[in-house]
């Protein structure tokens, strides 16, 4: 009988994330949530992140991503969870816990503040808006695919919110369907500094090829098009 096997935790599958190059015209951004709910103070869902958000600085790590990639020709593709409607789940086999409970409370309200992009983190000309996903999953039953590979993109880097939700769920998917995932860190933010841990040190390095912060990021797009010039 052959050995068992062992993975070791502390080092295995955990991503190299300093050599990473970001190919000219096949990077892209996908920023997910960039809602009223989740990031302004009066936002139904910003007590719930806050502590963590402020923690990681998120909303100047957003703005510097942002920048960085707009400045490099890296296109943006902006990621909304669906905006929800009073006869949302209506006639659902099994709508989850979750969808259940963001329902209630109207998260994102498709008729209301709450559902509208937080200033400064909405589509800008040349920006593509997928369509809104009902999960965690921002590629189940959307067009981000489709949209990713007929713009040629085979690198995505994902920042918004929320870290153990949509940004594990879609880029644990974005990572089986072939795409090399970027997780930045300080560009994101959950309830808690556990569900940081868990999104970052244990789930991340099953799918994720790099995990770094907002400046390691920027240095390395910086390293790509110093290497092209």
């Amino acid at each position: 009988m052959g050995r068992a096997f062992a993975l070791d935790s502390t080092n295995a599958g955990r991503p190299v994330s300093d050599t990473t190059r970001y190919p000219e015209h096949r990077t892209a951004l996908l920023f997910i949530d960039p809602y009223n709910d989740f990031l302004a103070d009066e936002g139904k869902m910003w007590p719930a992140v806050s502590e963590v958000a402020r923690s990681v600085d998120l909303h100047a790590n957003l703005v510097r991503v942002r920048a960085a990639v707009r400045n490099r020709g890296i296109p943006i593709f902006i990621l909304p969870h669906h905006r929800h409607m009073s006869t949302d789940f209506e006639g659902w086999a099994h709508p989850t816990p979750f969808q259940l409970g963001a329902h209630a409370a109207q998260l994102f309200d498709s008729n209301g503040w709450g559902g509208e992009w937080y200033p400064g983190f909405g589509p800008e000309p040349g920006d593509v808006v997928v369509k809104e996903h009902w999960g965690g999953s921002s590629f189940a039953n959307t067009d981000l695919d489709v949209q990713l590979r007929q713009h040629g993109i085979t690198h995505v880097i994902l920042i918004g919110l929320i870290a153990n939700t949509c940004i594990e769920t879609t880029g644990r998917y974005a990572s089986e369907l072939g795409y090399h995932v970027t997780l930045v860190r300080d560009a994101t933010a959950a309830f808690s500094a556990e569900a940081m841990h868990a999104a970052h040190e244990i789930n991340g390095p099953t799918y994720a090829h790099a995990i770094v912060t907002t400046a390691a990021l920027v240095q390395q797009l910086d390293a790509t098009s110093g290497a092209r010039k």
